[in-house]
């Protein structure tokens, strides 16, 4: 993997670059959409690529393993051959589960040991379980093991949790180093920066991670309940350490405000599920600020999903089609309001992308964040 940073605009630390893998060249900064279970919901791959046209996509290593399973996977070919992607693809490496499913997990030194949200079985997650996992998967970013801490938590808990996390990345390291690919195209390890909300752990982590001296690092923890602010004053620590050579990708986030404004701050990569899980309930992203289309006012509105024709779905469909296929509960109108919110968000980075390299984002960003914070 390789990673060009292009520009970096003078006022602030927002930059533009280019991560080319196996898969192809992914433009900076990006977001990912999520595709847990190697679909991203309700959306056919042709209409992601001919729509959306992202240059990379997520799935999640837990649940690829416990359905279809990676044998299944080995047998495809991989995840590409599979859900038949031909670009890039990120797997989570399954700490956020560990994070989720508290109440069916036990962390040890050695792993976590979890049960089956399926079937209730029993399965045992060590470090080199999930490399080997990710490694059947495919995928060409592929994620440490580490524990996300829970939001709020004392301090002795997360210092104890990031001490894990590292010595879980030293396996990482360690078996991903002893193993290799299995469908002829390379994979990168990013590991993940923990700490909670404490500047010093988050110092300390950053530290930690840029000593591993990874193709790609990750900031994870974040977007778990905490206050904004405390969002960005930790993603700010953490890229003031992180090395200016390699992509940072802060996990789960987000809105398309704290997109923005983790941008300004020098992230390069994003995922989260809102934009999807939100337009299956009706919430739509606009660039004019944020649409319920439940609502009666949109019923006799014919006019345009977006003015600004982000998809050609945009253009194609109204507002009060759109209405009255929720009005109906049509699955339609689920599907054209996530292919429309994923729309926006790659625009919204491919915008970011423009006016950085213009040596204007800090201005547009300002602009942009008054009007996402419109209810239209």
């Amino acid at each position: 993997m390789k990673f060009v940073c292009h520009h970096t605009e003078s006022g602030s630390n927002a930059r533009a670059g280019t991560i080319t893998t196996d898969h192809g060249v992914i433009e900076t900064p990006i977001f990912m959409p999520v595709g847990t279970q190697a679909t991203v919901k309700g959306i056919l791959q042709k209409d992601l690529k001919d729509e959306v046209n992202p240059d990379i996509i997520l799935a999640n290593t837990y649940h690829l393993y416990l359905r279809p399973s990676t044998g299944i996977l080995e047998r495809a070919g991989g995840i590409h051959q599979f859900m038949n992607w031909d670009r890039n693809l990120l797997t989570d490496s399954g700490g956020y589960q560990v994070y989720s499913l508290a109440a069916n997990r036990k962390i040890e030194e050695g792993g976590v040991r979890f049960k089956s949200h399926i079937d209730g079985s029993s399965h045992f997650f060590t470090p080199e379980k999930a490399i080997d996992i990710q490694r059947s998967i495919g995928a060409d970013i592929i994620m440490a093991f580490d524990e996300c801490p829970p939001y709020p938590c004392d301090y002795n808990y997360a210092k104890d949790s990031m001490a894990l996390t590292h010595r879980w990345l030293d396996r990482c390291i360690h078996h991903m180093n002893n193993t290799d690919p299995k469908y002829g195209h390379e994979q990168s390890l990013f590991p993940i920066v923990q700490g909670s909300t404490y500047k010093d752990l988050r110092i300390e982590s950053a530290k930690y991670i840029t000593d591993a001296d990874a193709p790609g690092n990750a900031i994870g923890g974040l977007s778990v309940g905490e206050p904004a602010e405390e969002m960005y004053a930790m993603a700010d620590e953490v890229c003031s350490i992180l090395p200016k050579d390699k992509p940072r990708y802060l996990m789960g986030v987000g809105t398309p405000i704290n997109i923005l404004e983790n941008i300004a701050l020098g992230v390069d990569m994003f995922d989260c599920v809102m934009p999807t899980r939100n337009g299956r309930n009706g919430m739509l992203f606009t660039s004019h600020g944020t649409i319920n289309i439940k609502n009666k006012k949109w019923e006799n509105d014919h006019s345009p999903i977006d003015s600004e024709g982000l998809t050609s779905i945009d253009t194609y469909y109204s507002k009060a089609y759109l209405r009255h296929l929720f009005a109906a509960n049509e699955f339609l109108g689920k599907q054209i309001a996530s292919i429309h919110n994923l729309g926006f968000y790659l625009w919204l980075v491919r915008e970011a992308r423009r006016h950085i390299l213009n040596d204007d984002f800090a201005d547009w960003k300002n602009k942009m964040v008054r009007q996402m914070n419109n209810r239209l």
